[in-house]
């Protein structure tokens, strides 16, 4: 046997791995069993900035928080409120003015109305009539102290104004109509008058508008009326002049009358005619009878030509121009008067329309909640400004810090 036979089974042999090698994998077997513990934070301690922060923190929150809170609770007084609804209701059957057309859109719309209404409530005029009835600078400086809610008697009414669009909410609902105050004072009647009293003014403002409205509609439809009567006068005369210059009353009588003269006359000349056909057939040549007949004949024929050039071109009778003409200027005449008859017909109408209807109210304002009594005070709603007050002030606060420190981090 070979000695390659008897020596058995040879051992792997490992692969030459070169120094640097095994160098780089120790180090990486080293780092990788290594774990870094890093050393603990340090205590974080007071900087300045903190103390900064703090005391932004109690001017912008804290004490605007603080402060409110002891006005509201502490200084303010209670204050009331009265609640009036109203809308401005029109009639709703059309008024025999308006059928007649022209002036319909005089009486205008209860929106519209309300619009007005509503600018009025908060106007200037409005505080000035309030003010005159009822006193609002007493009414509304009763607290002894109470610079924020009360009003200084001394101000002007400019400040007034002001004021009055804070104790005065108005909610109007344009696609209804519907108008809601919600008045504020220091006592419950003194809110319940003012109230009454806005409510008042407001009523006779509408009416002072009906009343204009009535009385341009009555002034309109007496205008039209004089109008209408002026033409009628015109058409009137005109027709008269024209019969006096004619001496015709009705042009298509006489030319009736004319026709049958005509018809008349083509049946006599047809019967001259005859006559003489047979005188001439039963009488010698020279007959006074025949001659006589020939002047009829002549006299006849004249005649029609005559009537026939009064209804045709000429004037043989006095009258100014032909039949024709007359006929076409009296039937002009007589439509110029038909249609000044109809619109003083029309005209009339609607002027005692008008009258009638400026005897009506045809606008008013109801009031679909009475002005209210307050039996508590609901006002000033304490709690929810000093929330208010507390939030808007954080969030100020929350602002300025994050500007702050992104401002620090930028550098």
């Amino acid at each position: 046997m070979n000695d390659t036979e008897n020596a058995g089974p040879r051992k792997p042999q490992m692969a030459t791995i070169p120094k640097k090698r095994l160098e780089h994998l120790r180090r990486m077997a080293q780092q990788a069993a290594t774990v870094e513990i890093r050393p603990s934070a340090d205590l974080s301690f007071r900087r300045p900035r903190h103390v900064g922060l703090i005391i932004v923190f109690c001017a912008l929150v804290a004490f605007p928080t603080i402060t409110s809170a002891l006005y509201l609770f502490a200084i303010a007084d209670d204050q009331y409120h009265s609640t009036v609804g109203f809308s401005i209701q029109k009639k709703d059957e059309t008024s025999p003015v308006e059928l007649l057309g022209g002036i319909t859109s005089l009486a205008g719309s209860a929106t519209s109305d309300a619009d007005i209404l509503y600018e009025y409530i908060r106007s200037q005029e409005m505080v000035e009539a309030i003010d005159a009835r009822l006193d609002l600078r007493s009414i509304y400086s009763k607290p002894t102290f109470d610079p924020v809610f009360a009003f200084a008697p001394e101000k002007m009414i400019e400040d007034l104004i002001d004021y009055w669009q804070r104790v005065v909410r108005i909610y109007y609902d344009s696609s209804t109509g519907l108008i809601e105050l919600e008045v504020l004072a220091f006592t419950p009647e003194d809110a319940t008058a003012v109230t009454q009293a806005i409510f008042e003014e407001s009523s006779r403002l509408i009416n002072e508008i009906s009343d204009v409205a009535r009385e341009d509609i009555t002034r309109y439809a007496d205008e039209e009326l004089d109008i209408a009567v002026e033409r009628l006068k015109v058409a009137r005369q005109a027709l008269t002049e024209f019969r006096s210059r004619t001496q015709i009353v009705d042009p298509s009588a006489d030319i009736q009358g004319q026709m049958g003269l005509l018809n008349t006359l083509q049946a006599q000349l047809a019967e001259s005619l005859i006559d003489m056909d047979i005188l001439a057939d039963n009488t010698r040549v020279g007959d006074t009878r025949l001659d006589q007949a020939k002047t009829r004949i002549e006299v006849i024929r004249a005649r029609i030509a005559e009537e026939r050039n009064k209804l045709g071109v000429g004037d043989t009778s006095g009258r100014e121009g032909s039949y024709a003409t007359l006929v076409s200027e009296y039937e002009r005449l007589i439509v110029d008067r038909e249609f000044a008859e109809a619109s003083y017909t029309a005209a009339l109408m609607g002027y005692d329309a008008a009258v009638s209807d400026a005897r009506q109210q045809n606008r008013y304002l109801a009031a679909y909640i009475k002005p209210t009594k307050a039996q508590s005070s609901q006002y000033p709603r304490r709690y929810a400004i000093v929330a208010l007050i507390g939030l808007f002030s954080f969030l100020m606060w929350s602002i300025v810090t994050l500007v702050y420190y992104s401002i620090r981090d930028r550098r």
